[in-house]
């Protein structure tokens, strides 16, 4: 991937359409997020309902920005699973139940009154608001957990648990925050002592959120620190075969669970990847970094995008 330069005199709008949650952001030409707005994705509702939630969300950004929607040049939207960016039709998302060949850009536009709206996969946008403002800046090339293609769906425990995919094993399902989640609460429900309960009932919380987790971990939470090993591990192995496959000068880690544990996370991944690659001498020089923008990624990710691709025009 190589950085390159797109001009747009107006704010655009980054979206980040997810399973769960859709957030949009409106992006100045100077890559400042002026303002942002969010909401539950509602996934189950169907396509429609999805893509009037998005409108929405991408109209109460605009709004808080103080602008109306003709100020904006363009809106990119991130989208889980395959698609086709040039066509902007999601061809399907496993996270997402219904949408199989869905003319997006399309939906989206009529429903912004005719905006150029361009799609892209979500975790490419983050690579390249990492790439380009975050942590891969001064570097010319870079790896990313999930840039290569559907890295998220490589199976790396052929008998492992069912993903959202349909697929088993894959690094999803085994090393994603909702796998964590999964795995922790089976041990519990198997007898394991575990400090969580008690974290969650003095938080007054019901979700295991990632801040949860690296309390436990911290603590050395037995059980905790052993589905965290297992999650490392994998992640370990997928980071080696990013860099057999593709050498990058840099591979950069992102998510909650990332970010609440930082470098005690990292470095167990660092020595697996470097055990399981095959130039191990030079692999050493490979930087395996932490995320810098956060959730921020995707939306300025898909502002640079939107950038390029009118450029294109």
């Amino acid at each position: 991937m190589a950085k390159d330069k797109g001009a747009s005199e107006r704010p655009v709008v980054g979206v980040d359409l997810g399973g769960t949650k859709v957030l949009a952001g409106v992006v100045s030409p100077t890559n400042e997020i002026l303002a942002t707005a969010k909401r539950a994705t509602k996934a189950e509702a169907g396509v429609d309902a999805v893509v009037e939630r998005l409108v929405k969300t991408v109209r109460d950004a605009v709004s808080a920005a103080g602008l109306e929607l003709d100020k904006i040049e363009a809106v990119c939207s991130a989208a889980p699973g395959p698609l086709d960016p040039e066509a902007g039709v999601v061809r399907n998302a496993p996270n997402l139940p219904g949408w199989e060949n869905v003319p997006f850009a399309h939906l989206v536009s009529e429903g912004l009154g005719g905006l150029p709206v361009f799609i892209e996969n979500d975790v490419n946008l983050g690579t390249l608001g990492e790439f380009v403002l975050g942590a891969g800046r001064g570097y010319r090339n870079i790896g990313i957990h999930g840039s290569a293609g559907e890295i998220g769906h490589t199976v790396v425990l052929a008998d492992g648990p069912v993903c959202g995919c349909g697929n088993r094993g894959c690094l999803e399902a085994v090393a994603s925050r909702t796998a964590i989640e999964r795995d922790i609460w089976l041990g519990i429900k198997a007898g394991r002592e575990s400090s969580i309960r008690e974290i969650l009932k003095r938080d007054k919380r019901e979700r295991l959120t990632s801040g949860v987790l690296a309390e436990a971990y911290s603590a050395h939470d037995p059980l905790v620190a052993e589905v965290i090993g297992r999650v490392q591990f994998y992640l370990g192995l997928c980071v080696a075969n990013v860099i057999n496959l593709i050498d990058p000068e840099l591979v950069i880690l992102g998510g909650g669970v990332v970010e609440a544990l930082d470098e005690g996370f990292l470095e167990p991944i660092r020595r697996t990847a470097y055990q399981y690659t095959l130039n191990k001498l030079d692999a050493r020089n490979i930087d395996i970094v932490p995320a810098k923008l956060g959730d921020d990624s995707v939306l300025l990710g898909a502002a640079v995008n939107a950038r390029w691709r009118l450029a294109e025009r």
